[in-house]
């Protein structure tokens, strides 16, 4: 299993500190994964289990993984931000009483640069042979923001992907290419039905590209 630093664990929690975010998940999988995904970030599941992509998403996911031929263990599962995002929020009880709870939120531009670093190091230690991004902010992230998955999704990329230079501040492109897979966030689904024919014929592209691979 592959394991980032705890230096860049302690950097991270750092770098992130003042922001409206709570906890660390690290990624997770093999160190040579059939695929790497990249997501944007915990949500409230993950902070409570420490793994990526659990609750009804995650569950998702893994339904996507296995129309592939693919588990958990065969994929290093990763995010563009490593802390939970969240916004407070008013919700109604069966009783109408209110009270407020956090509720997850899509991360800043901030917050993603101040965990560049560490999807930066996962990439490069990792090189993964196949990095499907899950949603917008995690293919944003590695190809700019001028993507979008609306019109990517289902296409195999071969493009430099973007690091942070701390110097510089700013994103920069790799010299090397990677190949890239765009697809919908697992979630979208819940809140967008339709979305799902696409993403399981995304799947399906995907587990046909694979099978070339192996």
């Amino acid at each position: 299993m592959y394991k980032i630093s705890e230096e860049l664990v302690a950097l991270g929690l750092k770098r992130i500190e003042g922001f409206s975010v709570e906890g660390f998940v690290r990624g997770s999988g093999p160190l040579e994964p059939a695929v790497m995904l990249v997501g944007e970030a915990p949500g409230e599941n993950e902070l409570e289990t420490g793994i990526p992509f659990t609750g009804r998403a995650g569950k998702e996911l893994m339904e996507s993984l296995a129309s592939v031929g693919l588990s958990r263990e065969d994929v290093y599962i990763t995010s563009a931000v490593r802390s939970r995002p969240y916004k407070w929020g008013v919700k109604k009880k069966r009783n109408g009483e209110t009270v407020e709870r956090k509720y997850n939120r899509a991360p800043t531009k901030k917050e993603i640069i101040a965990h560049a670093p560490i999807l930066d190091a996962e990439i490069k230690d990792i090189r993964p042979p196949l990095i499907v991004t899950l949603g917008n902010v995690g293919l944003q992230r590695l190809i700019g923001p001028q993507a979008k998955v609306t019109e990517l999704h289902g296409v195999l990329l071969e493009t430099p992907v973007l690091t942070w230079d701390e110097e510089a501040g700013m994103f920069k492109e790799t010299e090397e290419n990677y190949h890239i897979f765009p697809t919908f966030h697992p979630a979208s689904v819940f809140y967008n039905p339709p979305v799902r024919y696409l993403k399981e014929d995304d799947w399906r592209k995907l587990g046909e590209i694979l099978k070339m691979k192996r």
